[in-house]
């Protein structure tokens, strides 16, 4: 455990709970707990010049902010697991010259162990299971949350048990599948499959992975912020004044929303930031939902923290949430950074991977692309300036759901029997 965690405070009433009096949500309301740090004494104990110098080029590096430490891997080589991270941040600028903006950074978490941004809150919650003595993880998810967890548990004595909606697209369920865990399809949407999922957990004392239920996937999700900041900071060139701090913020973070821990986990590592002043600055949030998943942007326009349930329907599998389970603390990331929400239509999304994989060589899931949408969308609604320093977070590979790729592309096989001259014609 991080000497500096204080323990964990609920998201709602407030109360403080250490860290091994809680497993789950809190007690008194049911509500999300969020991890609390010593922010003084880890302002007085680590220089950022340190952290940004380690020869360890994973999310691991950021320990001093992290519940947990990285698995004892007992004299193996590195693994997915304790080597996950570090997905590399490159420039957009045919992209920049299209929209006009003056930068825009994509942040390609589709380069992780498993495909997806996910492997962030995973490996945090093994952590945890690994350090507690737990023989098997549950989790419910349209795909991403589950591949991420069986990947990374390939290779321990972990069980897997996982939770999906029918509807999930063949190559997660292939790559689920592939890393030997055991699949219950459930007859339903996401939402039937995480009710069930958390029954199954408390009825068969298995640890608990989902979104909203374990205070760790949030912990793990804010470790993009630091790889950002700290990359953003590499770029500065002028890392040798005795001043100067290795970190720096974005003006802009955009981030595709469904449950909204994606959201609320890279707001809170921006936070821990600049709690500890290694940045000066907070970034506005754009969060981006499905137009046929509407829940958390009708939640927003009410202007309260009251989210209703409301069907979901969309292509993008990963945002496709009937209720977001993490949506409160999506909603303070946008109102307490001036953001805002806007919506993404399942045709815009496929048009957007479309445009990513043309003009920036990433290929993405239609969840994915609907950060591309947000830039379009936000600039036109005045929630971005052309002078705005822009990072799109990428969450989920392409190679995830083909039917959607398919659908997107613009291009068109020849088919031929194979002589030149066909070719020519």
């Amino acid at each position: 455990m991080n000497t500096h965690l204080l323990g964990f405070r609920c998201t709602q009433c407030g109360q403080t709970y250490a860290h091994d009096e809680v497993t789950y949500t809190c007690p008194h309301d049911g509500n999300n707990l969020d991890a609390c740090y010593d922010y003084a004494a880890i302002k007085r104990a680590v220089d950022p010049r340190h952290i940004a110098s380690s020869p360890d080029r994973s999310a691991w590096h950021y320990d001093i902010f992290l519940p947990t430490t990285v698995p004892d891997q007992r004299g193996l080589p590195p693994s997915p697991l304790s080597s996950f991270g570090w997905s590399p941040l490159y420039r957009a600028p045919r992209i920049e010259r299209d929209l006009k903006v003056r930068t825009i950074w994509l942040k390609d978490d589709t380069r992780l162990p498993s495909s997806s941004f996910k492997d962030r809150a995973s490996s945090m919650v093994i952590a945890r299971a690994l350090e507690t003595g737990v023989k098997t993880i549950c989790a419910a998810s349209t795909g991403n949350a589950a591949s991420s967890l069986v990947t990374l548990c390939a290779g321990t004595d972990l069980r897997t048990v996982i939770f999906v909606p029918q509807s999930t697209p063949e190559g997660k369920l292939a790559q689920i599948l592939i890393h030997g865990a055991e699949v219950y399809a459930v007859e339903g949407s996401y939402d039937d499959a995480f009710d069930l999922s958390t029954q199954a957990s408390q009825a068969y004392g298995w640890y608990n992975r989902n979104t909203g239920i374990n205070p760790y996937t949030r912990e793990g999700k804010k470790t993009a912020a630091f790889e950002i900041a700290e990359e953003l900071g590499s770029k500065e060139g002028h890392q040798l004044s005795p001043s100067f701090s290795p970190f720096r913020s974005p003006d802009v973070m955009i981030v595709p929303v469904g449950d909204g821990n994606i959201i609320s986990g890279i707001h809170k590592g921006f936070k821990d930031l600049l709690a500890v002043e290694w940045i000066d600055k907070m970034p506005r949030f754009i969060g981006v939902t499905a137009t046929l998943a509407p829940a958390l942007y009708r939640a927003w326009q009410t202007g309260t923290e009251h989210i209703d349930t409301v069907s979901s329907s969309t292509i993008a599998s990963g945002i496709s949430v009937d209720l977001p389970r993490d949506g409160v603390m999506a909603l303070r990331a946008i109102r307490e950074t001036d953001g805002l929400f806007v919506e993404a239509t399942d045709e815009e999304m496929l048009e957007a991977m479309h445009v990513l994989a043309q003009d920036a060589a990433v290929f993405v899931e239609p969840a994915c692309a609907a950060a591309y949408v947000g830039l379009r969308k936000a600039l036109q609604l005045g929630g971005i300036h052309i002078d705005d320093e822009v990072v799109l977070q990428l969450t989920g590979s392409g190679l995830k759901d083909v039917k959607s790729a398919l659908a997107a592309t613009a291009g068109r096989i020849h088919r031929i029997q194979g002589k030149l001259e066909e070719v020519g014609e």
